[in-house]
């Protein structure tokens, strides 16, 4: 693959040749401090992924996004369709952390947190340089004849791959329609659920596909977060970063040369040994600047900081800093933009737990019965009828669940029930009632009601509606 010139980088693409086709990244194997960082962030945020599916909290499972039945359940809480207003909101707050995040640091999170780079750079290409050896091994095997060599690694690594991508599918289904009915289509024949197989299938295939072929096309094209890069970042921003000034000097880059003065030639540090492009996973020259291609995994800060040690000379060429930082010796600080986002976060974030502490539990709807008016009935009495729903969103059964009138004297009747009935667990209880109030304690044609829902003796919500009656003349 060509290392791009410094006056054409920015239209060109480092994984497209000039004649326009797919230039294969072959990334050479990344060692260093940073990388056994991330490979130890990587494992722990893998172990919680493939995890929190089959964690239980107060038997509700910790992480699940269950969108045809609009269930979801973040860190143990369950939202519920009538609760929709707090999954967008918990949403916007994490679309305003990562942008504050990426206003101060940059692509970290692309680099160190999102999935697509832990499984491609931490699992997959692992697997690649342990079947097929380093880049230049990766090359050699690439472009040799289909012998015997090359069937055995190529279907070794496809086949592993494969699998990968099946137990990834499973995870991700596990997080849609939840582990316990994952776990039950397991113990079945899969030509029982053919509507969940077919799926599983064709996700397979799309990891099998992202992963084995597809890689940092990711990154590069597909993810609209590189694009907001060109938004976010200014010159304060902490980004992995050429520092020019060192390395350029006032006569550029030069090849290194034992017991030459460097430094009185005017040349900077920069040995131009390509390392740091050979590491790069998306096949760019960092040395170019800031681009949209990288995704800031520290494989060039190590294997630069690795080269110049051992040429001895400081390391940080490459490193975590801002370009204010390299051009004017400007340490970090909160700028006014990332104090206005870090001011509408607090907002959210009060706002949300605010909301959340207010959610009850148990939440009941009644409604009129559309069409009807009121009926008079014997002894004054004037009567209602109305549905309601009654929706458990706990784990446990609500058991002698009763309706009672505030204030007002008044009977409810339930329709197809006894007074005391029980809601199941993370369930829904419908039915129709009447309420029937003595016409004397009407103030006119329009009466709110306040209705107390009861189980045993505790009161678990509260709900209004409005009563019609006569319409008063007097």
């Amino acid at each position: 693959m060509e290392t791009p010139s410094n006056e054409s980088f920015r239209d060109s693409i480092g994984t497209m040749t000039k004649e326009g086709k797919r230039a294969w990244v072959y990334p050479k194997k990344p060692s260093g401090k940073l990388y056994e960082y991330r490979k130890i962030t990587s494992y722990v945020l893998l172990a919680f992924l493939f995890a929190a599916p089959f964690i239980k909290v107060q038997g509700n499972q910790f992480l699940m996004f269950n969108v045809l039945e609009r269930r979801f359940n973040i860190f143990g809480f369950p939202f519920w369709p009538q609760d929709f207003y707090l999954f967008v909101l918990s949403m916007i707050i994490g679309v305003v952390f990562i942008t504050l995040f990426t206003v101060a640091f940059g692509r970290v999170f692309c680099g160190w947190v999102c999935p697509q780079t832990i499984f491609m750079e931490m699992v997959f290409r692992r697997i690649e340089y342990w079947i097929e050896g380093d880049r230049n091994k990766q090359r050699r095997l690439d472009n040799q004849e289909w012998n015997a060599e090359k069937i055995r690694k190529r279907g070794l690594k496809w086949f592993i791959f494969l699998v990968i991508s099946f137990l990834i599918a499973n995870i991700f289904l596990a997080y849609l329609i939840g582990s316990d009915k994952l776990l039950q289509y397991i113990g079945e024949s899969p030509l029982n659920h053919l509507g969940t197989l077919v799926p599983l299938i064709i996700f397979t295939g799309v990891f099998y596909f992202v992963f084995a072929w597809f890689r940092e096309q990711v990154c590069i094209i597909a993810c609209p977060y590189g694009r907001l890069q060109s938004v976010l970042l200014d010159n304060k921003s902490i980004v992995v970063a050429y520092d020019h000034k060192r390395g350029e000097g006032e006569s550029g880059r030069k090849k290194f040369r034992k017991n030459e003065d460097r430094q009185a030639l005017g040349h900077g540090d920069c040995i131009d040994c390509l390392q740091c492009v050979h590491v790069c996973p998306t096949g760019i020259d960092i040395r170019n600047g800031t681009q949209l291609e990288c995704v800031n995994c520290t494989a060039c800060i190590d294997e630069c900081d690795h080269i110049m040690e051992s040429i001895n000379l400081p390391k940080g060429l490459i490193r975590y800093a801002s370009e204010d930082e390299i051009e004017k010796k400007q340490k970090f600080k909160l700028t006014a933009r990332m104090k206005g986002y870090i001011a509408v976060l607090t907002i959210l974030i009060g706002v949300f737990t605010g909301l959340l502490l207010l959610r009850n539990d148990v939440e009941a709807t009644v409604l009129r019965l559309p069409g009807q008016l009121y009926e008079r009935k014997g002894d004054n009495i004037i009567s209602n009828i109305f549905t309601y729903k009654l929706v458990n969103k706990t784990v446990k059964e609500i058991d002698n669940v009763s309706f009672k009138l505030r204030k007002y004297n008044g009977e409810i009747k339930l329709v197809s029930a006894s007074d005391n009935f029980k809601v199941p667990k993370q369930g829904i209880a419908e039915g129709t009632l009447f309420i029937e109030i003595n016409q004397s304690e009407l103030s006119g044609d329009k009466n709110k009601l306040i209705i107390e829902v009861y189980s045993d003796d505790e009161l678990i919500e509260t709900t209004s509606v409005n009563f019609l009656g006569p319409r008063s003349y007097n």
